[in-house]
């Protein structure tokens, strides 16, 4: 999947050749919000938890509400997205 344009309205991402009435579902939808308040990237964020020993879903979350202060459902958010394009 291409990485999301630019933000167009809050909670909406413009994606090449979407429309721009396109709301964008799941995990996904917390993406502009994790990247304002923590400051880092969605990919930045990815290649973090990627860098770590392999480990299920819940130590991911864990790991990121204890290193870096996430709040659980931005951290449940960004580990299921990745999970679920790891294994696809």
């Amino acid at each position: 999947m291409a990485a999301p344009s630019r933000l167009t309205h809050p909670g909406r991402l413009r994606q090449p050749g979407a429309m721009s009435d396109e709301k964008v579902k799941g995990p996904a939808s917390y993406f502009p919000s994790i990247e304002k308040k923590y400051g880092r990237p969605i990919a930045e964020w990815k290649a973090l938890l990627r860098a770590r020993p392999p480990a299920k879903h819940m130590e991911y979350v864990a790991w990121l509400k204890a290193e870096h202060g996430m709040g659980h459902g931005h951290a449940n958010a960004l580990v299921a997205h990745m999970l679920a394009e790891d294994k696809g």
